[in-house]
């Protein structure tokens, strides 16, 4: 059973951090977390999604023109929450980002990280609460693979016997959303990424718990077409159309 009381006052940490190398020109002049998709950038989506789940409290670790998401989130009080933020005087990585703000958040019982790269609309209480009852140090959510390209079928005689679309592999993949529990600082380096110090160490030890999930949206938003293909899907789906409405709550309720 969720325990909705701790859960709505869980911070939401996003790594905002990034160039964005790769979606250029789009982040030559802001970071990627603000390029837009569907009208919304994409750190808006996930503020939004988070909402929606009862969160209000955001930290956003940022480096590359960090200026632009203070002036472009603020307070928060414009979608309705609260945001902090922790800027990096150098590029940290995605472990060395989290353990600059161990001061925000070492005092918390778990706390969410996700990608600032990511949209989805998996349900992230299902994370917490797997990972409070293992006793683990913390949980990543997994979706499964779909192929980038489209996938040809032939038969014994080398004839093609159809073709199936970028289908959905039998592997899990790191959905890049995550709950930790405090006692991740004790693994995570100063300066480095999570995925290859801390997370490894980890999963040795068996400490770390995978939360599947089969029946989402999730898309890493890494390219130009990343971001046309997104936009077409965000469009049409409707948890996507309820959290543009959401936004258009005043932030006196945060």
């Amino acid at each position: 059973m969720l325990q909705w009381r701790w859960l709505v006052v869980a911070k939401v940490v996003i790594l905002a951090g990034g160039f964005g190398k790769r979606l250029r020109p789009l982040t030559i002049d802001k970071p990627k977390p603000l390029v837009e998709v569907a009208g919304r950038p994409i750190i808006e989506w996930q503020i939004l999604h988070f909402k929606s789940l009862g969160y209000r409290d955001f930290v956003i670790l940022a480096g590359y023109k960090w200026e632009k998401l203070v002036e472009h989130l603020g307070s928060g009080r414009r979608l309705g929450v609260r945001i902090a933020y922790v800027v990096e005087d150098e590029p940290l990585g995605t472990g060395g980002a989290i353990k600059n703000a161990q001061h925000l958040l070492e005092g918390e019982d778990v706390f969410f990280v996700l990608n600032g790269d990511v949209i989805t609309n998996l349900d992230a209480r299902v994370i917490a609460e797997k990972l409070l009852g293992s006793g683990l140090v913390g949980a990543v959510a997994l979706v499964p693979l779909r192929s980038p390209y489209g996938i040809v079928e032939v038969d014994e005689e080398d004839r093609i016997t159809r073709f199936i679309e970028k289908p959905t592999l039998d592997y899990w993949i790191n959905a890049g959303v995550y709950a930790l529990t405090p006692r991740v600082f004790d693994w995570l380096p100063e300066k480095g990424d999570i995925e290859r110090q801390g997370f490894p160490q980890l999963a040795e030890r068996k400490q770390l718990l995978g939360v599947r999930f089969s029946n989402v949206y999730w898309r890493s938003i890494d390219t130009v077409k990343d971001v046309e293909e997104a936009t077409r899907q965000l469009q049409e789906a409707e948890w996507a159309k309820k959290l543009a409405a959401l936004a258009a709550e005043k932030g006196s309720r945060a």
